[in-house]
């Protein structure tokens, strides 16, 4: 007779392998900050109206006002990384495709943002976005684990 425990079966599978740990621990540092950066700013668009000032940017895109132009361009950009940063957290299987988006749509607002000083008339100098180089690494590294993610 071949019978099988549930404890057999627990053994079993007690050996997979968390999608978490698939994220080297700064992209996790990073998961942390940007989760309660979007929940912030998720809190500041619900409260906006009676808030004088709130001073928020990302990638050059810099806001005094949450219901300005920039100000809800900085919200959303920070409300999607929130949300990239709870699926990857919560191993969510949709999460890498997510951080491969927003990796892409970070490094094209750094690069319009670098270049759109030259094409103002009232700005003649050139800002080297620095947030460019933890984007490529954050992109190499999500198309890397991307299949090994969506498997798992």
């Amino acid at each position: 007779m071949n019978e099988t425990s549930a404890f057999e079966e627990f053994a079993k599978k007690a050996h997979f392998i968390r999608r978490r740990n698939l994220l080297p621990v700064w992209i996790k540092i990073f998961v942390w900050f940007f989760m309660i950066g979007g929940t912030i700013s998720a809190l500041f668009l619900g409260i906006g109206p009676f808030v004088r000032e709130f001073k928020t940017s990302i990638y050059g895109i810099k806001a005094t006002h949450i219901y300005t132009l920039y100000g809800l361009m900085t919200s959303c950009l920070i409300i999607y990384k929130g949300i990239v940063a709870y699926g990857l957290w919560f191993e969510q299987k949709w999460a890498p495709q997510a951080a491969i988006i927003d990796a892409v749509i970070g490094i094209t607002v750094c690069i319009i943002m670098m270049i759109l000083p030259f094409i103002l008339p009232d700005n003649n100098f050139f800002t080297l976005r620095l947030e460019l180089i933890p984007l490529y690494f954050y992109l190499v590294k999500m198309r890397e684990i991307k299949q090994t993610w969506e498997n798992l």
